[in-house]
């Protein structure tokens, strides 16, 4: 397990290696932080395209995107690509979600011994990662005003992206924003959860959401250490929204993930594409969620196959024909959250 999020990317086609990429006799070679010796990239083309060595390469990294196209040439067609986070709830257990939730995935933080501890391990990964990794990767912004701005995103964290305000808060043009995001994006640091449209005679949000990707993180941005601190925090229910996003994106199979909002108030927190169909998922922070209106709208508008509504609860139990209220213990226990026969 890594101390970071990570891009694993595992070279489709075999190729015969040179004496200096050789892992003694082994047909495996791991080259971690690729993203900081990006002319690398040439020679491993040149080794892959090679069709008589079983050579395999596991190529680890910290970045995505842009912070990887520092060379011409990109692998396309000779690699897999996985992205992957930090703990999950299925690999922790019921009994430490909480800790989980407050001290997020990075291993470092979730098993350091105190809370205390935690938030220092949290403090000096941004600080590292702002004054030194993304400089490393090309990045041209000062570290201070990625991190006023990182901070600013963490006040922004479950709601749609808007650049004005952001822009004129710290003084700079809306494009500067958005580049600033798109870097913090490929950096596995933010989510930007695209919007899904349907032809409805509806106006629908077009913006995508902003989630800061690892929960302890978002608690650090947002000054908060402890569990007291984080339940009385104005931001614990958008918090709570993107613990569960995260988790859900990362146990159930799917091909393409948004989330779906009207200007009329309609919304549902995470659309999936599963194949041919679409189930929704809708978060909910509540002793005893009910069906809502908002969950109507959005089963008819885009014909959803199922719905689930996640919530800290300890039962299961349904809400309406094809709507079902799953704890989210279910997923700290590795079971699925959509049934194979829905009530």
């Amino acid at each position: 397990m890594n101390d970071r999020g990570r891009s694993y990317s595992k070279p489709r086609h075999n190729a015969k290696m040179p004496r200096f990429l050789r892992a003694g006799d082994r047909n495996l070679v791991v080259i971690d932080e690729v993203q900081r010796r990006p002319d690398l990239f040439p020679v491993l083309r040149v080794l892959i395209d090679r069709q008589d060595s079983p050579a395999r390469f596991l190529i680890l990294g910290s970045a995505s995107g842009d912070l990887l196209r520092q060379t011409s040439e990109s692998l396309a067609g000779r690699m897999e690509r996985i992205t992957i986070g930090g703990f999950s709830l299925s690999e922790i257990g019921p009994k430490e979600e909480q800790k989980l939730w407050l001290r997020g995935g990075f291993p470092l933080s979730y098993l350091a011994a105190t809370d205390i501890d935690s938030a220092a391990w949290r403090k000096s990964f941004i600080q590292t990662l702002l004054e030194r990794d993304l400089p490393q990767w090309g990045v041209r912004v000062p570290a201070a005003a990625l991190q006023r701005f990182w901070t600013m995103l963490a006040h922004y964290h479950g709601q749609t992206w808007n650049a004005a305000e952001p822009a004129r808060a710290l003084g700079v043009s809306e494009s500067t924003t958005r580049r600033h995001l798109d870097l913090l994006t490929d950096a596995f640091m933010i989510r930007q959860l695209q919007p899904y449209h349907v032809n409805i005679r509806k106006r629908q949000v077009k913006a995508p959401k902003i989630y800061v990707r690892d929960s302890g993180l978002l608690h650090q941005l947002l000054g908060v250490n402890t569990l007291k601190t984080l339940m009385s925090h104005p931001k614990v229910g958008a918090s709570w929204e993107g613990l569960v996003i995260e988790q859900v994106l990362t146990a159930v199979a799917h091909d393409e993930a948004f989330f779906w909002a009207t200007h009329q108030g309609a919304e549902i927190d995470l659309v999936l594409r599963r194949g041919s169909e679409l189930v929704g998922v809708e978060c909910k922070r509540a002793d005893a969620p009910r069906m809502t209106r908002s969950i109507s709208t959005a089963m008819k508008d885009l014909e959803l196959a199922r719905v689930v509504v996640l919530y800290p609860g300890s039962k299961r139990y349904p809400l309406s024909d094809r709507v079902e209220a799953v704890p989210l213990s279910t997923m700290c226990e590795g079971q699925p959250i959509f049934a194979e026969h829905a009530p």
